[in-house]
């Protein structure tokens, strides 16, 4: 009878062992919620930076193209 409680015991410690460590297990996945909101984010970011490159271009020739008018002006007389 006393080997059976331990036999038992034993089977109940080494269960909980296993519980508890978990087998050594890494979980590599991430957040798929989060990466797809981050790419979302910073394709929008890229696309508002080219757009507002593209208006400061415009700007800069447009400036640039009075700028040379009024210069031009100016030298005649």
């Amino acid at each position: 009878m006393k080997n059976v409680i331990k036999i038992g015991f034993l089977a109940l410690s080494f269960g909980l062992f296993a519980v508890a460590c978990g087998g050594a297990k890494t979980e590599t996945t991430g957040d798929s919620t989060a990466t797809a909101a981050s790419n979302t984010i910073d394709s929008a970011a890229t696309a508002a930076t080219a757009n507002v490159d593209s208006v400061a271009n415009a700007a800069k020739a447009t400036v640039d193209s009075a700028a040379k008018t009024v210069d031009s002006a100016a030298a005649h007389h």
